[in-house]
């Protein structure tokens, strides 16, 4: 260190000329703020936290520039800072990858705007509503009161579904009928359940409800009954279309099991699960 400051030429010329280049490079720096934040200022999905952390980026970045002309006037050799600079990078890069990955993906995210907060989102397994965005992860909330952060990059990388994104939800109550011998036919069972769900809290009544038969035995039909309703209040309105269907059922003295938990397609005859 003491050889590389005794290598350096100062005279008055290189002691105002680094002088100009501080004095320059702090009006540079605070008018790059300025222009930095009224830039970001027209993105409003990003954060302030977000923002903020561009901004020092920016004024870091332009004061060790300043730096390394400062220096050059002196006749100094700027080659081992460059060096010095570099290895620090890559050190850095290689410590901070998650959260270089994670930072550019939440701008990503906030600027492409896929989900907003008060979203229900699923992604990577997890269903919940958007409580924040920020720089990191993704915050949301699950149905069960749990909080979880999910990784940015890991929400941008796998596949994301957007439950709000429409402003409407479909919902699918499986109804079970038993083929009694000169009992009501499965259309009427059909039209009862249709006409029971449309009058049930919370589903919409400007998408119509679609009922479709997925299988058939001489024994049981299955039927599948769709519905509408806010992304937000799927539980509570699947619950209020079961109770709905079954008590219209039980009225017209069918035999049905009406269920909103619905399974896969079974391989094996409906009569026989």
């Amino acid at each position: 260190m003491a050889d590389w400051v005794a290598s350096l030429d100062i005279d008055g010329w290189s002691l105002g000329f680094a002088a100009l280049t501080a004095i320059a490079t702090w009006v540079l720096a605070v008018l790059a703020r300025k222009a930095t934040r009224s830039l970001l200022a027209k993105v409003p999905a990003l954060t302030p936290a977000m923002q903020t952390l561009i901004v020092r980026v920016v004024n870091y970045a332009i004061i060790l520039l300043g730096v390394g002309i400062a220096l050059s006037f002196f006749g100094a050799s700027i080659q081992p800072l460059i060096a010095v600079a570099i290895i620090v990078g890559v050190v850095l890069v290689l410590v901070l990858r998650g959260i270089a990955d994670n930072f550019a993906a939440g701008v990503v995210l906030q600027t492409r705007r896929p989900i907003a907060i008060g979203d229900e989102i699923e992604s990577d397994g997890t269903v919940g509503i958007v409580q924040e965005l920020n720089g990191r992860a993704v915050v949301v909330r699950t149905v069960d009161g749990q909080t979880v952060h999910l990784p940015n990059a890991d929400v941008l990388q796998n596949p994301l579904v957007n439950n709000s994104a429409h402003g409407a939800r479909r919902s699918t109550v499986e109804v079970r009928l038993a083929n009694a011998p000169g009992g009501p036919s499965v259309d009427d069972a059909g039209s009862a359940a249709v006409d029971a769900a449309t009058a049930a809290t919370g589903v919409h009544r400007h998408e119509p409800l679609v009922i479709r038969t997925i299988a058939r035995t001489p024994t049981r039909t299955v039927l599948h009954l769709q519905f509408w309703h806010h992304p937000l209040h799927g539980v509570a309105v699947r619950s209020a279309v079961v109770d709905a269907v079954a008590d219209a059922l039980a009225s017209r003295s069918f035999d049905a099991v009406v269920t909103s938990d619905v399974p896969a397609t079974p391989l094996t005859p409906a009569d026989r699960i």
